[in-house]
């Protein structure tokens, strides 16, 4: 019987089709700062899935061929470049589940939700959920009630602690924010740094990316990465929390 996890490392990553504030796409540099993360759970935003194609558009086998540590999960949201745009979940752990849900509003960008289940031992199941919501202010609030709802967050098969993480496009109180708030428990940087902006990376004046997570799960610490790589690797900067599983 494998031994059951007390603690998990989560991060979550818009990497902006690897394309860095210095005009360079560059997968090699978005492995680097994921490999200095050191998390157990990577969700990544904005990443391209193109086979056969240019190098740097065949994003995620590049990113997998050098993380050999973590096995991945892809949550197409629509096409891009011939091929395949949307969310990318790593993990040290094997997943036992994985669904990607469309939250795609009218004729805005196709935007998912890309859930993924792992076996922690001791009959435990972590859900994690891996969010990119839209730009648009009327889009995210119908985008949120969808997330919320019994067809993707609150269906009655989940078993064990559910984690939500991801680019919310949502800096200020917003219907996203406000339902999400209530349903979980919000891992607040603030708490535990002074600076919690995560977008752009060089300079960043807005709180982009954000944790919720369930109440039997204690929220440890929550950090901002600002390695140099990180800095220009991406136009967002990784956010990192570390939870105490019950």
């Amino acid at each position: 019987m494998r031994k059951a996890v007390r603690q998990v490392r989560i991060a979550t990553y818009n990497i902006h089709k690897c394309r860095g504030l210095d005009g360079v796409t560059s997968p090699s540099r978005i492995a680097k700062v994921i490999q200095q993360l050191n998390a157990d759970i990577i969700a990544l935003q904005e990443v391209l899935d193109v086979r056969d194609s240019k190098p740097e558009y065949d994003q995620a086998r590049k990113l997998s061929d050098e993380l050999k540590d973590y096995q991945w999960m892809f949550g197409e949201n629509r096409q891009l470049h011939g091929g395949a745009y949307g969310n990318m979940t790593l993990s040290r752990w094997p997943a036992i589940f994985s669904q990607n849900y469309d939250l795609t509003w009218r004729h805005r960008e196709r935007r998912g939700c890309l859930r993924t289940d792992f076996n922690l031992g001791n009959k435990t199941t972590l859900h994690l959920f891996n969010v990119h919501l839209g730009t648009s202010f009327i889009e995210r609030r119908h985008q949120a009630r969808k997330l919320v709802s019994s067809n993707v967050l609150d269906q009655n098969v989940f078993t064990g602690p559910r984690v939500v993480v991801g680019d919310f496009n949502e800096w200020t109180r917003g219907l996203a924010s406000r339902l999400m708030g209530a349903a979980f428990r919000v891992a607040e940087p603030r708490s535990f740094m002074r600076y919690r902006r995560t977008y752009p990376g060089v300079f960043p004046v807005l709180h982009l990316d954000h944790f919720y997570h369930d109440s039997s799960m204690a929220l440890v610490r929550v950090r901002l990465h600002r390695s140099r790589a990180a800095l220009v690797a991406s136009d967002h900067l990784p956010l990192v929390a570390e939870f105490d599983l019950p």
